[in-house]
């Protein structure tokens, strides 16, 4: 609380003016600086004797605060009123009274607490923020509206959403102050971001927010049905040749190929049979025979060579039909021999002379060959139709040529395993073989 600018006196001897009105009475438990206090000369009193009626009326002043606006007194004690008012004003020039401490006034008590959250709360300064508005549009400059507008402030993980309205424009209040960066998004268009800065008590307003079409993306996966893949499987087995020349078709490097359906199995054995290589190997066979005079009961010239031919293309289709389309049509097998390729040179020896007897089945579980073995047995039996009758197989003959046939087959196998695939030119490479399952019938 501070003193008052103006010393009020005593009722009836003078008045002064505080703010600009008059006040009467005693406060004498204020106290006024030294330029404030009335400084009355003898000049002042004798105007304001001069001035008053004998009445003693209060007459109203229009001198400066502090000094003596009016006067009552009482003609008879002009003299010694003027001497005893001259002598007070001096000694309150001479002696100013002293001001209350400096210092305010501590609070006590129950508001000592009140005090102390006041002033801790001044002490606070107050958050500053702004505004933060814009537009978006699109690429021809109409409004984008339903936008994602999310702002976000510099190494702040906190974040805020706004949508454009109508007008594709957007607002964020009361934001706070410093760097900011805004991000918008939108169906069908390209994400796109912005940053800026924001000033205490600014109204930031974005330049247009132009979204442009999101480049077009289209993912197509194709999914081959399992026969339209074991179709594409059996063309990469049709290009497989050994030096580039001899068919290599019943070999797949793929250890999970999709099985064969039977119609399948039998083009595959058709492709072999008609193949200009298998037919000139056949062809190959009746010369040496022809040459050797084996299966004299044929004869030799023309006829002998024609017959000892048919016999030799004979073979090679009643092997590949029965044994590589008929029968594991029949047994739901895969006639094919399915490259190991990895693991150690015991392993893979091991595997080659087990796919001697045993093959996958259409279950894609291994299980014991029957096709081969059945069809070696069933195409020698009907050799014997067409061999002259001096050559042609008993029995145990015929059994004796299976079982030859069977360890024909582990030796191809072995080839097959280590040498054929490095002659055969761009041979397919596919993921590694899968462990081999224990096979059930």
């Amino acid at each position: 609380m501070q003193a008052d600018s103006t010393r009020c006196l005593r009722p009836g001897t003078a008045a002064s003016w505080r703010g600009g009105k008059r006040c009467y009475g005693r406060e004498t438990s204020l106290a006024l600086p030294p330029s404030l206090t009335c400084r009355t000369s003898w000049l002042d009193l004798q105007r304001s004797a001069d001035e008053a009626n004998n009445e003693g009326a209060i007459l109203p002043g229009k001198h400066p605060v502090g000094h003596l606006s009016a006067l009552k007194i009482p003609q008879s004690l002009f003299g010694p009123a003027r001497v005893a008012l001259t002598s007070f004003c001096l000694l309150l020039v001479a002696f100013p009274a002293q001001p209350w401490s400096q210092q305010s006034p501590q609070p006590s008590g129950a508001y000592a607490g009140v005090a102390e959250t006041m002033e801790a709360s001044l002490d606070v300064a107050p958050q500053v923020t702004g505004t933060i508005s814009g537009v978006v549009l699109d690429r021809s400059g109409a409004v984008v509206t339903g936008a994602q507008v999310k702002l976000t402030r510099e190494n702040q993980s906190s974040e805020r959403d706004e949508v454009s309205d109508g007008e594709g424009r957007f607002s964020f209040t009361n934001a706070p102050a410093g760097q900011f960066q805004l991000t918008i998004a939108s169906d069908g268009f390209a994400t796109q971001t912005y940053s800026g800065t924001l000033n205490s008590g600014e109204t930031y307003t974005v330049p247009p927010i132009v979204l442009l079409v999101a480049a077009a993306r289209t993912e197509v996966h194709i999914f081959l049905s399992p026969v339209e893949e074991a179709e594409a499987e059996i063309k990469d087995q049709e290009k497989q040749r050994v030096l580039g020349i001899f068919p290599n078709f019943y070999v797949t490097y793929n250890p999970a190929a999709v099985p064969l359906k039977p119609k399948q199995k039998f083009e595959l054995a058709w492709k072999t049979t008609i193949d200009p290589v298998s037919i000139a190997i056949a062809a190959g066979s009746a010369s040496i025979q022809q040459a050797a005079n084996t299966f004299d009961g044929y004869g030799q010239g023309a006829a002998g060579y024609a017959r000892r031919f048919g016999a030799a293309y004979g073979d090679l289709v009643t092997s590949t039909f029965i044994g590589g389309a008929v029968l594991p049509s029949l047994f739901k097998q895969d006639p094919r021999y399915f490259y190991k390729g990895t693991g150690s040179t015991r392993s893979r020896i091991f595997y080659a002379l087990a796919n001697s007897v045993i093959c996958k089945g259409d279950n894609r579980r291994w299980q014991p060959n029957y096709s081969a073995i059945v069809g070696g047995l069933a195409s020698s039996a009907i050799s014997n139709l067409y061999y002259p009758a001096a050559d042609r197989q008993g029995v145990r003959l015929t059994f004796d040529n299976t079982l030859i046939g069977i360890a024909s087959t582990a030796i191809t196998n072995i080839l097959q395993e280590f040498f054929v695939r490095k002659l055969t030119p761009h041979a397919p490479t596919y993921a590694p073989a899968a462990p081999l399952q224990t096979a059930t019938p």
